[in-house]
């Protein structure tokens, strides 16, 4: 249904009609139309870069809407500011959070809705409130902790609750699996199906179409700002959403050509590396990867995987083990020199480590190159050609909108990655560390990036590929390490194990463990 014309309002929990919003530069939505009813579940899907995260900011009153209207339950809505939407039962679900990292579960959840006792905080009050309410959704959490002390996973809960403290009975959940395990996004949708059957109604931003068609009712697409259509999920498919998104058909899965690896680039013996409470992050891991060979680290997150990327990039001490490159001892090297023997990172944590969001674009595209030419000459900076160089990989690797003077923190976070690649990519690299490369993009975007993956492999690049998504893992790598508290529970390639098998090294088993032959008349002897 792309035109509201003909339905009752009244039958929806949510009606946007003709919503057109107009930014200096871009046309971010173009005469939108979206509805969904009261408990229900409705996907918005869409490239990066599509409109879909600032229509729902106008929903929760954070822009308001150059033309058009909102209804909600019925009633035409004026929205000023995000209070008038959490007045009307409205709550958003950001993908980055927006938790205050050193007070509690509790104090976060009721922050500027206190319950008072007298004219004091009457804490013991709000724990009661927010224990009870997180029992009612299951949403279990520990209200007595503090929020920088929590993963990823139990931070979003926090999240939900404080919307529904709020009284929100529409959700909006932007890209809410983004930063979630496989683990942490079925809990989630565990969550989802419980708010939906109490009568909330869910809109849901997402890239991940398997994710789409197990958890929604209805689908709205968007390419470039408009509706490109509105689908039953029973009535579709992921190809057929995948080419509504992109505009053309979409290849789900990537051939990878055969290839045999070139010489040693990078050698790792007996690695250990501590994380930031001093315990060990990594402990005794080997390996070696070859020119022209992807090496893939699958497990589940917070096993040493982060500590390991950090140590072969030089963000991290080194603490016993050696760290080779083409020969060379490269245990001790700082960031720089890393870079300079053509060493280069995509890390997890864009925001942390790979910009400034406050830089424009083309300043962002030759950090870490900066002192390079044609980028700099006798010590200043040749924008010329920056801004140049920006321009080619803004086009080559379509990071929306076209614009190399928009400073990098414009962008949204499929944008932003696109981003990083383009420069990461763009260095000509002859081994690179690959961490999360396609968290938070579309399907188009995920097919470019698994093709420049496989092309850097075609040119005898040395790749390190780290993602917490396991079918990518599978599909990219040449052989694979399990990762598991610290240790590598086993090496293979590709076609030798299950998606079974693998999930039980993920959970602790060795290879040997679960390749063995079992001997059903007793213990093995």
């Amino acid at each position: 249904m792309s035109s509201t014309a003909e339905i009752n309002y009244e039958n929806y929990a949510v009606v946007m009609k003709d919503i057109v919003k107009q930014f200096p530069k871009v046309l971010a939505n173009d005469r939108v139309n979206l509805s969904a009813k009261k408990g229900e579940i409705h996907a918005i899907i869409g490239e990066n870069g599509a409109g879909k995260s600032t229509l729902m900011n106008q929903l929760y009153g954070l822009y308001r809407q150059t033309s058009g209207d909102i209804y909600i339950n019925g009633q035409k809505k004026d929205f000023s500011g995000p209070g008038d939407a959490i007045k009307v039962g409205i709550g958003m679900v950001h993908q980055h959070f927006m938790l205050v990292n050193n007070l509690t579960v509790a104090e976060n959840i009721v922050l500027g809705c206190e319950p008072l006792k007298d004219i004091r905080f009457d804490i013991k009050k709000a724990r009661k409130q927010v224990k009870e309410l997180s029992e009612k959704y299951g949403l279990i959490v520990d209200v007595d902790a503090v929020i920088e002390d929590l993963p990823v996973g139990t931070q979003q809960r926090v999240e939900i609750i404080k919307t529904l403290y709020r009284g929100a009975e529409i959700l909006i959940l932007d890209e809410p699996t983004a930063v979630l395990t496989p683990q942490e996004t079925q809990e989630l949708f565990v969550i989802m199906k419980k708010l939906k059957n109490d009568g909330k109604t869910i809109l849901f931003i997402s890239h991940k179409l398997n994710e789409v068609m197990t958890i929604s009712d209805n689908i709205t697409v968007m390419r470039q700002g408009k509706v490109t259509g509105r689908v039953a999920k029973d009535m579709t498919d992921e190809r057929q959403l995948a080419n509504m998104m992109v505009g053309r058909e979409v290849v789900l899965s990537i051939e990878k050509p055969e290839k045999t690896p070139g010489e040693t680039v990078v050698k790792v013996s007996g690695l250990w590396v501590k994380d930031n409470r001093k315990l060990d992050a990594v402990e005794g891991l080997s390996f070696e990867i070859k020119k022209g060979e992807v090496l893939g680290i699958a497990g589940v997150a917070g096993n040493g995987q982060t500590e390991l990327v950090e140590a072969l990039t030089g963000l991290r001490k080194i603490e016993k083990g050696q760290y080779n490159y083409k020969g060379h001892d490269f245990s001790r090297k700082d960031v720089a020199e890393l870079r300079g023997a053509k060493i280069t990172h995509i890390p997890e944590d864009r925001h942390k480590y790979a910009m400034i969001k406050e830089y424009p674009n083309y300043y962002n595209l030759i950090l870490g190159r900066h002192l390079e030419m044609p980028f700099s000459r006798r010590g200043f900076l040749r924008k010329k050609d920056i801004v140049e160089n920006a321009d080619s990989m803004i086009e080559r690797f379509d990071v929306r909108p076209i614009d190399s003077n928009n400073p990098s923190g414009n962008l949204s976070g499929g944008n932003q990655q696109k981003l990083v690649l383009a420069r990461e990519i763009g260095a000509n690299p002859d081994f690179i560390v690959i961490d999360q490369p396609t968290r938070g993009l579309d399907v188009g975007a995920i097919e470019y990036v698994h093709k420049e993956i496989i092309n850097l492999r075609q040119k005898d690049v040395a790749i390190l590929l780290v993602s917490m998504e396991l079918e990518e893992v599978l599909t990219l790598s040449d052989r694979i390490i399990v990762m598991y508290e610290g240790r590598a529970m086993g090496e293979f390639k590709p076609s030798e194990l299950s998606i079974e098998e693998i999930g039980l090294m993920m959970a602790g088993k060795t290879l040997e463990q679960i390749t063995q032959p079992q001997n059903p008349g007793g213990d093995k002897k």
